[in-house]
């Protein structure tokens, strides 16, 4: 990372990492899961009562139920040991070239992980880069969101695949093209696509739906296509 250009801190507890996270106003997070003390888990709860850096948790353990628990937690993304240094230098790179505000309001070194912003422009001279379908409207130019003029805070990766799913206008769209649009460019065609990088997917979609408190038995916005992937439902007459 350093060689990368970044100013590098680091902590050998959970405890010292909450500390050196706060002190040094981090953009930019690697967080160990096994730690002496508390748990990376528990570290990454504690960030996020303050900091929306990027986070991207490390261990050695693949289990589903880690990479759940971490990204329901905030995590941005989650690697399993052993990695090459450049994958993580890749997909942080990644990470930080895609926008996770939603407001103009967010500077170089303070950013917002959901930005709740007021509701999306008109659709007069701005129509373009608004999309809108049964109540939900998705501005492209200030990434904000909101349902029936109630303005919804959204991680990056959450409006990155509401923003896929809207722009493909009822076409499928399988998990493996999701997680390339989460993981941006890093994730070429020709990437490896493993199972937790689609249940990572799965996870993202799951809390979208929460938020939007979709209904499981009759989806206005969100439709899960069996074996395959997701799409938009059907609009309907408002």
């Amino acid at each position: 990372m350093q060689q990368a250009g970044f100013e590098v801190h680091s902590a050998g507890t959970g405890r010292d990492g909450v500390d050196v996270a706060r002190q040094r106003q981090a953009n930019v997070i690697t967080l160990d899961v096994g730690l002496p003390d508390i748990d990376g888990f528990e570290v990454l709860r504690r960030i996020r009562q303050f900091s929306d850096a990027y986070v991207v948790m490390l261990t050695g353990r693949g289990e589903e139920l880690d990479t759940i628990t971490a990204l329901q937690g905030g995590a941005d993304d989650y690697i399993v040991k052993p990695f090459r240094p450049r994958e993580l230098r890749a997909r942080i790179s990644a990470m930080m070239r895609r926008p996770r505000v939603s407001s103009g309001e967010a500077t170089a070194s303070s950013v917002a992980d959901s930005g709740s912003g007021g509701p999306s422009g008109s659709a007069g001279s701005r129509r373009g880069k608004v999309l809108q379908h049964n109540g939900l409207a998705l501005d492209t130019e200030t990434r904000t969101v909101a349902l029936r003029g109630t303005p919804l805070g959204l991680t990056r990766s959450e409006f990155d695949l509401l923003h896929e799913l809207l722009k493909g206008t009822g076409a499928v769209r399988t998990r493996a093209d999701l997680v390339r649009v989460v993981r941006g460019e890093y994730y070429g065609e020709d990437t490896y696509i493993s199972e937790a990088d689609e249940r990572a997917v799965e996870v993202h979609i799951g809390n979208l739906r929460r938020k939007l408190r979709e209904d499981p038995q009759d989806p206005r916005w969100l439709v899960t296509v069996r074996g395959v992937g997701y799409r938009l439902a059907p609009k309907r007459a408002e």
